[in-house]
């Protein structure tokens, strides 16, 4: 006699696997949105950090001019440092690609360091939501 799965043994464990499928690679994808979020409150959180050295050190923040880049090469716009270091190897890049936005003045403080989150544009919710340094 010759033994095998049937047809519907068959259908029955790829239904449950299609189930489980369903119930788990959501929760995963969510996972992976969060690290983003985290990585780019720990990357502003950082930056911010560089900037306040580079403000001890220069009695200012770079003008918004300067930018970010102010960090990593001395500027050549005025008001030029007179004091400047090198604050930060390399400007890093949101999780999501796109450079991170410096203003000076800021939106909610002093100086705003941000990123506009997955959909690259201000405001949003959930995984679109900006990350900046005011949080």
């Amino acid at each position: 006699m010759n033994r095998g799965f049937t047809l519907i043994e068959l259908m029955v464990v790829l239904v449950i696997i299609g189930v489980l499928a369903a119930l788990i690679v959501p929760n995963v994808l969510d996972r992976a949105d969060d690290a983003r979020v985290a990585a780019a409150k720990t990357d502003v959180n950082n930056l911010m950090q560089a900037l306040k050295l580079y403000r001890l050190d220069n009695q200012r923040y770079p003008t918004a001019e300067q930018g970010l880049q102010a960090l990593v090469a001395r500027p050549a716009a005025a008001p030029v440092p007179s004091n400047w270091k090198s604050y930060i190897d390399k400007l890093p890049n949101d999780p999501w690609g796109q450079p991170y936005r410096y203003l000076n003045p800021g939106l909610q403080g002093e100086i705003d360091v941000m990123s506009f989150g997955a959909d690259a544009q201000a405001g949003g919710e959930g995984r679109n939501a900006d990350v900046g340094s005011w949080q």
